[in-house]
């Protein structure tokens, strides 16, 4: 077990802040997670548990302990002719999961490729992207107490899943720390393709449609609208895509026929965020040292040295403009730490 104090961040958040924990503890099992919580009960009020830090954005130094899993075993729980339970550490970066899913010939995962971060925030945060999220996958949700130390098993409807939301995320924040997810994936062909441009893409590689095929399709879409964090420091899509009622979206259509959207629960409808900000002028523009990035409206950019509180500004300013222009409020992905 790591435990380390005045220790950078920069390593662990992709929008490249350069803060520090005043303490920075990982752990490599369950049972060293259980010790630590036992152990140092004093400061599990200032404990904030994180991932690959693709999903925030620190605006200071954090100045309690941060802690991060490095449980990364892989183990079968159950295995029929027809589908494959597997139970994956939470440490485990979540495309090498993918990529040994479609190794493996088991469908389900393919087309969350290369979306960054780890398994267990894929079990927080509902992760999801053409047509398919992690709920669609999860089976259960191993966590520990933070109060005190005790194992729980949540069920994929105890998890209360919604668009990019769960119980780890509402009711429960903070209350639980997940260890490891177990996942259902299929043995027999099944495919989402209806999603974006996929289908489009797949014409251009002529080949029969495989796992492979699609995976390589999928991370060829990211990478051409995506900024590598390595290079531009982002988290990904910064924004949740809206879902407004079918009345409002209808009375939107008519001033703008173009406008895209996706189907919701009944009487709803999901409408892309990167669209409406496209559409309000800002995809380039810069505000300070944060930017959006030039190729795709919804990420938002470290154009170099920027700070947290600039992000911030900027993000505010388009939902601003975005709630002037379309009468729609969106909400960021991200969690501002």
């Amino acid at each position: 077990m790591k435990d380390l104090y005045n220790y950078s961040l920069l390593p662990h958040n992709t929008f490249g802040m350069d803060v520090q924990a005043a303490r920075f503890v990982e752990y490599t099992s369950v049972a060293e997670l259980i010790a630590f919580l036992r152990d140092n009960k004093e400061e599990l009020s200032s404990l904030l548990h994180i991932g690959g830090g693709s999903n925030l954005l620190f605006t200071q130094d954090y100045k309690g302990v941060v802690l991060h899993s490095a449980i990364k075993d892989y183990y079968i729980v159950k295995e029929t002719e027809t589908e494959v339970d597997i139970c994956v550490g939470a440490g485990v970066v979540w495309d090498d999961f993918v990529a040994y899913t479609v190794s493996k010939g088991w469908y389900g995962a393919e087309n969350l490729s290369h979306i960054p971060g780890e398994v267990g925030a894929s079990a927080v945060q509902n992760i999801g992207a053409y047509g398919v999220e992690a709920k669609d996958l999860i089976v259960e949700v191993d966590t520990v107490a933070v109060a005190d130390g005790s194992i729980r098993h949540f069920t994929n409807e105890e998890c209360r899943y919604a668009y990019r939301d769960s119980i780890f995320k509402k009711e429960l924040k903070g209350q639980y720390i997940v260890t490891h997810v177990t996942y259902r994936l299929s043995k027999q062909p099944v495919y989402h393709l209806e999603y974006g441009n996929i289908r489009a893409e797949l014409e251009k590689e002529q080949d029969e449609l495989s796992l492979e095929q699609l995976r390589r399709v999928i991370i060829r879409i990211r990478t051409a609208k995506l900024p590598d964090p390595k290079v531009m420091g982002n988290a990904g899509s910064f924004f949740m895509n809206p879902i407004i009622p079918v009345s409002q979206f209808e009375e939107l259509k008519r001033s703008y026929s173009d406008l895209p959207s996706y189907p919701a629960a009944e009487g709803w409808v999901k409408v892309p965020a990167g669209w409406l900000i496209d559409r309000c002028g800002w995809k380039g523009k810069t505000m300070g040292r944060a930017g959006v990035h030039s190729k795709q409206a919804l990420v938002l950019v470290n154009c170099g040295g920027a700070t947290g509180c600039e992000v911030i500004r900027l993000s505010q300013a388009i939902v601003d403009s975005v709630k002037e222009k379309f009468g729609i409020v969106i909400h960021p992905e991200v969690n501002f730490i």
